[in-house]
């Protein structure tokens, strides 16, 4: 698993890329090997997140083929003109999800960002989890809604609220990389992960 890509657009929450951003490259700098970059939805030179950061991206999504895709949340709650559920609407996010799991990448969702997943058909039959906004709408899908801040599945991940985007992300680096180079992450990030973490039988 060497290329990371997060996938980011208009209405983005800033926390659901930036915080695993943040922990991927620590990751980086203590042995993973890693090449993380934030992706553009579409060709767009700046994408505008939730709260009004501008983000100059790497690229376009298109552009990459990654061994893990984190798609950010944002939006959803509120049906915002900018964000997951506009995206999930255009339906062109969702596709390039799916596209990207079925080459063989993991997907990981953070936040509302797991919306996205479940427009792309990834979380039916599965245990899954999104922010608590939208837990009654993951329920009207085919997922399995479980109490975790995390949810690993194997080749699909999802996670809660916000701030669950740290826990999900160093969680991927002790299962990808091991518990010191996590630990490192976490002392030098002086971050404490809360442990939640539901595992599939996958």
């Amino acid at each position: 698993m060497d290329a990371v890509a997060i996938a980011c657009f208009d209405g983005f929450d800033e926390l659901d890329a930036i915080g695993p951003y943040e922990v991927f490259e620590n990751a980086a700098r203590f042995g993973a090997s890693w090449d993380v970059t934030l992706r553009s939805v579409r060709d767009s030179d700046v994408v505008t997140a939730s709260h009004g950061l501008r983000v100059e991206p790497d690229g376009p999504l298109a552009d990459v083929t990654p061994d893990l895709l984190v798609v950010a949340g944002g939006g959803w709650n509120d049906r915002s003109e900018a964000g997951v559920w506009t995206e999930t609407e255009r339906g062109e996010l969702p596709e390039a999800v799916a596209a990207a799991h079925d080459r063989g990448a993991t997907v990981a969702g953070v936040c509302t960002g797991g919306m996205v997943l479940s427009r792309a058909g990834l979380l039916d039959g599965r245990p899954a989890v999104t922010h608590g906004g939208a837990i009654e709408d993951l329920r009207a899908t085919d997922a399995t809604v479980v109490d975790a801040r995390v949810v690993d599945d194997g080749d699909v991940l999802t996670c809660g609220g916000v701030t669950s985007g740290l826990d999900l992300a160093v969680h991927l680096v002790e299962r990808e990389w091991g518990d010191d180079v996590a630990a490192a992450v976490c002392e030098e990030m002086e971050y404490e992960p809360r442990d939640d973490v539901f595992r599939g039988e996958r």
